[in-house]
């Protein structure tokens, strides 16, 4: 009888052990319904590879659309993902105002000192020596002969930029492709023969406004012709794509801009007194706070011993122009500031105290709620272009707002949309790290292999670099 149970506990044991075992992953690359045969990738910076405030080799290879296109390469896609690379590892990015460009190259972490002689860890340039003359001719060097390529993200563009006959002469990033300057950017599209498109743009139509503080720039509206409104532009694009591919595609919307570290770094009450330095500035502000009192606006500067709010520039206060000195007042907790703030200026300048902060730094309440209005209106129309042309379709507004709000786990490695220590931004605040490339490659492979019931096979995160430490 002993015997017999042992033998009973054996066999449950052998019975549970058996069922604990791990399976064997059996999956397989496949295409499902899609070609992947040529595959052409079209948008702005986030595709190009752009990172670190600028376009360089690495950066390139990093990029999302190359790493979906290595992936590709085992459900059927044929031939190179050509790339249009920099000629340095430097490379060059350019400004975002107007007016002539001024050149850098990329940010590294590094140390430096600030106005006030204190040396601290930063972002600074890689070779800060770099000439405007040396970097414009990098920037401008014809690499046309090495095309056609695939990969057509050009920073710096716009919906309406893709059919421009111009484009080159504005835009270095496509002179530099360009067999002639009147080409347009979609032309090159059909040029390698596609079979599966990409195509992911629209931040730019909104993004120049709000990093410009709403002064720089003007967001694209969605009415107007094909090369004004950015409804006719994306209706024409996507009909031209999916023409080319005979169907096969991916479309991606665009994320809330406003949840980056370009505008969530910097926080709005950076301004630290103490109780002699607050009740100066008090007395300094009384006849602006007796002058907002008499003509019944509520406006009111006031600083206390501790951590404040700074005094901003906003010409859209209620004021006429004769009284613009006054067009003062202090942000707002839920208004932003620009990454780029000179925090010098800060430190040593009185800027937020003494002196407003100029508007090109800031993103006031009424300016979040028109780039929020501009994104959820380019969003709906791409999406409703998606279910028209029955393309893949990747949802990253609601992406980013998940990971904004809880963080994101992928292959150990720990993502949110902190500046630095995020794991997902680059240095410029705006572009990705290539763990965030990675982890974009694969919602893009998500978003097709559920479309078309492919199997492409998704990377592992980790197997990129993170943020490189001095």
């Amino acid at each position: 009888m002993k015997k017999f149970r042992k033998f009973i506990y054996f066999a449950i044991a052998l019975f549970f052990l058996s069922s604990c075992t791990p399976t064997i992953n059996n999956f397989k690359p496949g295409t499902g319904s899609a070609n992947f045969t040529s595959y052409v990738a079209v948008g702005n910076s986030l595709t190009a590879g752009y990172a670190n405030g600028a376009l360089y080799i690495s950066g390139q290879k990093y990029g999302w659309a190359n790493i979906l296109a290595q992936q590709m390469k085992k459900v059927g896609m044929k031939g190179i993902f050509k790339i249009p690379y920099m000629p340095t590892e430097d490379g060059v990015g350019a400004s975002e105002g107007g007016g002539t460009p001024t050149f850098r190259t990329k940010l590294v972490l590094g140390y430096s000192k600030n106005c006030q002689g204190k040396t601290s860890l930063g972002p600074v340039p890689s070779n800060p020596q770099a000439s405007q003359a040396e970097l414009f001719k990098e920037i401008t060097t014809s690499v046309a002969a090495g095309g056609p390529y695939n990969n057509l993200g050009i920073p710096g563009i716009r919906v309406t930029d893709l059919f421009l006959p111009n484009l080159a002469l504005r835009n270095p990033y496509f002179y530099r492709i360009a067999y002639h300057p009147t080409d347009t950017l979609l032309y090159y599209a059909a040029k390698v023969h596609p079979t599966f498109f990409s195509l992911w743009i629209g931040n730019n139509d909104v993004l120049g406004y709000a990093a410009s503080g709403g002064v720089g720039s003007k967001i694209t509206p969605m009415d107007g012709p094909v090369g004004v409104g950015f409804k006719a532009s994306i209706d024409a694009a996507v009909k031209y794509l999916a023409n080319l591919t005979k169907g096969d595609g991916v479309i991606a919307d665009i994320p809330d801009i406003t949840s980056i570290p370009y505008f969530n770094t910097i926080p709005y009450d950076p301004i630290v007194l103490n109780q002699t330095q607050a009740d100066q500035l008090n007395a300094a502000y009384a006849k602006y706070n007796g002058a907002m009192k008499l003509m019944g606006l509520p406006y009111r500067i006031t600083f206390k011993a501790g951590a404040n709010p700074m005094v901003i520039s906003d010409p859209s206060m209620p004021l006429p122009d004769s009284l613009s000195y006054l067009k003062i007042r202090q942000i707002k907790s839920d208004e932003l500031v620009m990454l780029e703030l000179p925090t010098d200026s800060l430190k040593c300048a009185y800027w937020g105290t003494q002196k407003p902060i100029p508007p090109q730094y800031v993103l006031t309440e009424s300016e979040i709620k028109n780039v929020d209005n501009a994104i959820n209106s380019y969003n709906a129309e791409m999406l409703r272009l998606a279910k028209q042309y029955n393309l893949a379709f990747v949802d990253f507004h609601s992406i980013m707002k998940s990971i904004e709000h809880g963080g994101l786990t992928v292959d150990g490695v720990h993502f949110t949309t902190k500046y630095l220590t995020g794991n997902l931004f680059s240095l410029d605040g705006v572009h990705l790290t290539p763990q965030g490339n990675a982890v974009v490659a694969n919602y893009f492979i998500d978003a097709i292999n559920k479309h078309y019931g492919s199997h492409i096979p998704k990377v592992v995160v980790s197997d990129y670099p993170p943020v490189k430490m001095p």
